[in-house]
């Protein structure tokens, strides 16, 4: 991997003190930032590496997902206004019961190039039951970083064909863990994923977590507190709060991430702050599903490690980390007030503190030298939704105003994946044609 030397208009480094550098560059060599220096315009004539001048471009660390569903991505728009549970019954799960190896590799590859195009390079993503094998296939393929995990379901009421084994479901992550954990030289991890409360047993739930102890840095990743009525059936079933529940049986740590945490009571968010548990908010998802507003100000003042996450496109119905930014800070101020949720702390969820998430922070998150070359290069000067740019007001721009429009170039790992707005890896006429067939069969199957 060649040597490149980049000089930016500005480089926004959501490192520990925030710094935002102007006149910098910043060299790459296998993948690492090797170093951000001032311009000096002796050494760089004599540089023998590629030298790429971006003067009217943002540089900005890649974006990081915590809670993503690319199997769902192919179901875009067909699943709208309805509440989470019979969204489920109704749809998700059919659909998902329903794909096959064609019509799961058409809707990663339609996630990746929206994801990828909108500067998103790090996810954490819940799989599918079946054929799992595919998503890590086009994660790697397409040069992707992030966790990837089969969905595990072995109790269903919602939807009873869609469900396996308690043995079946263990095996088969187990085996997958193996065989793709720290794989494409550690840029995929593991990310155990068992459902939700409601459709996996007290004995999937314990084995699953007690597997996290043979991988190392793998996660356990589920939902939680979403909507009411799920938090109804949970009580009746067990008695218990979701996140009392998880407490119960110890499937609570720092290497537990839960999606959502919409309803929560005051134990519940003890337990996540003693416990050191994850949050992934997903603020358009939570809207459009009409699940709510989880107390995002509070779990920060806490604090409990949050980050952002799109969810999957039949709830959302896009994957852009800008659109749950934006949201993120605005549904906060109604009901806290207009300074709760500020530009500055919600950029960091969608960077760093992903990372934190994760356990990826030593790696990405952040632009700092020895962290992977994962970044975004924006334009945040010809629009006119963007303007003025400037230090003081560039989270700001980022955060409320910029879109996956503004995204330029982007690089994963010290590759480019992104150039001039257009996937590198992905042919986009390509991908959507073969989304279009795909879904017309899953849909005949599903009927």
């Amino acid at each position: 991997m060649s040597k490149k030397l980049i000089i930016p208009k500005q480089i926004v480094t959501a490192d520990a003190e925030d710094k935002i550098y102007r006149n910098y560059s910043i060299e790459i060599e296998e993948g690492i930032i090797k170093s951000i220096a001032k311009v000096d315009e002796d050494k760089i004539s004599k540089y023998y590496g590629e030298v790429l001048r971006y003067p009217n471009l943002t540089l900005v660390p890649g974006f990081v997902q915590t809670h993503i569903h690319t199997c769902q991505t192919l179901f875009r728009g067909l699943a709208d206004d309805l509440e989470l549970l019979d969204w489920l019954t109704m749809k998700i799960f059919p659909y998902e019961n329903s794909h096959n190896k064609e019509s799961l590799r058409a809707s990663v590859k339609l996630s990746l190039l929206e994801l990828q195009g909108g500067g998103t390079t790090t996810v954490m993503d819940m799989g599918t039951m079946r054929h799992q094998e595919v998503i890590f296939d086009e994660f790697i393929k397409n040069g992707m970083r992030g966790y990837c995990g089969k969905c595990m379901i072995d109790e269903n009421e919602l939807y009873p064909d869609f469900k396996e084994t308690t043995k079946e479901s263990l095996s088969e992550s187990y085996q997958l863990a193996k065989e793709f954990h720290n794989s494409a030289e550690g840029r995929i991890k593991y990310g155990f994923a068992p459902r939700f409360v409601l459709s996996c047993s007290e004995e999937l739930m314990k084995e699953t977590h007690s597997m996290l102890g043979d991988f190392e840095d793998s996660i356990f990743h589920t939902h939680s507190s979403e909507n009411k009525s799920e938090i109804e059936a949970v009580r009746k079933k067990y008695g218990k709060e979701n996140i009392e529940y998880f407490n119960s049986i110890g499937v609570l740590d720092d290497h537990t991430v839960l999606a959502h945490c919409i309803h929560l009571n005051n134990s519940e968010i003890d337990s996540l702050k003693t416990t050191q548990a994850r949050v992934a908010h997903c603020p358009s998802s939570n809207l459009k599903l009409g699940s709510g507003i989880a107390q995002i100000p509070r779990y920060l003042n806490e604090g409990i490690q949050v980050s952002l996450g799109a969810d999957g496109a039949p709830c959302n119905n896009n994957l852009s980390v800008f659109t749950e930014m934006r949201l993120a800070a605005l549904i906060q101020k109604p009901v806290h007030g207009p300074t709760s949720t500020n530009a500055k702390t919600i950029f960091r969820l969608g960077t760093i503190e992903g990372a934190k998430a994760l356990h990826l922070d030593n790696e990405v998150g952040s632009i700092e030298v020895g962290k992977k070359a994962d970044l975004v290069l924006l334009n945040l000067e010809s629009s006119s939704h963007s303007l003025p740019d400037d230090d003081e007001n560039i989270y700001s721009n980022i955060v409320y105003s910029s879109s996956p429009q503004d995204v330029e170039h982007v690089m994963i790992n010290g590759g480019w994946v992104v150039v001039g707005g257009k996937s590198i890896n992905l042919d986009e006429e390509e991908v959507v044609a073969d989304a279009k067939e795909e879904l017309l069969k899953l849909l005949k199957r599903s009927e």
